[in-house]
């Protein structure tokens, strides 16, 4: 008998997590986005693994590097935790298709909207997509998501999306009350 798959939460970071100022990579810079730590929690409780899936086109540009970008995942992952809204893995994407330099110049399959980063978590974590649930801010994520069989993706704080088949709120808070 197959074990049952797990529900996942899979949020962007830029514009979900914190603050999008553009090339977030030092923790003095960061503001998290009002309600994130609550909604994480919800989901926890409910028993989604939470996920970050997330374009670094910074690394690709060369405004920073892997090992920064690293420090600065494991400062957040310590503020989730400290919040007791613990992320249970972060995926990202450090390439670009036409801005990127040297090795990171490159068209890839992990880049949104392509799906590369969800069906690796997936395949990694034993996640169910179809019962999972995607919360970004970009057109990108939304179709990522779809591509990865995900029915449940919210766009948040654009007031754009219905038209395209997926769900747009206001805020976290919104979300986390309407699906925990």
């Amino acid at each position: 008998m197959m074990p049952e798959l797990k529900r996942a939460l899979f949020l962007d970071r830029d514009g979900v997590i914190n603050v999008d100022i553009g090339y977030l990579h030092r923790p003095e810079d960061c503001t998290f986005v009002p309600g994130i730590f609550e909604l994480v929690r919800k989901a926890r409780r409910a028993g989604y693994g939470v996920f970050v899936v997330t374009n670094q086109a910074g690394i690709a540009r060369g405004y920073y590097d892997e090992r920064t970008f690293d420090a600065f995942t494991a400062w957040m992952l310590e503020r989730f935790v400290a919040e007791g809204a613990p992320i249970t893995q972060v995926y990202y994407c450090p390439h670009h298709p036409t801005a990127g330099l040297g090795e990171y110049k490159r068209h890839c399959e992990c880049r949104k909207p392509a799906p590369g980063m969800f069906l690796r978590a997936a395949r990694e974590h034993g996640i169910d997509l179809e019962r999972s649930v995607m919360i970004g801010d970009a057109e990108t994520d939304m179709v990522a998501a779809e591509q990865a069989g995900i029915q449940a993706r919210y766009l948040v704080g654009t007031g754009q999306g219905h038209e395209r088949g997926f769900c747009s709120v206001a805020s976290l808070n919104e979300l986390a009350k309407m699906l925990f």
